[in-house]
């Protein structure tokens, strides 16, 4: 970036391009308090409801086949675990029984 560039860029923010800077210090702007205002429980209900309505549902089928595919897996998942488990235990009792 040119010298002229930087000199624009400090005008358009606020600051004087010609006086020196102090060590430390930074000319920014305080930024301003964030607004207190509180909704209503009514406007904030209000406010869910809407945007409940922008949400993209699954079909009653989408569903019903994401719990068997859920169901099918823990099946699946317990059966592996109960399996090692078990050989695991018969391979530790016979090995020090």
């Amino acid at each position: 970036m040119t010298n002229r560039q930087t000199k624009r860029m400090q005008q358009k923010m606020g600051v004087d391009p010609e006086q020196p800077r102090k060590a430390g210090s930074t000319n920014r702007r305080p930024t301003p308090a964030p607004s207190k205002n509180r909704t209503s429980p009514t406007q904030f209900f209000a406010e869910v409801r809407s945007e409940l309505r922008k949400v993209s549902w699954p079909s009653k089928q989408e569903v019903i086949n994401s719990t068997i595919i859920v169901l099918i897996a823990v099946i699946v998942m317990t059966s592996l675990i109960f399996g090692f488990d078990w050989v695991f235990g018969k391979f530790v009792l016979n090995l020090f029984g």
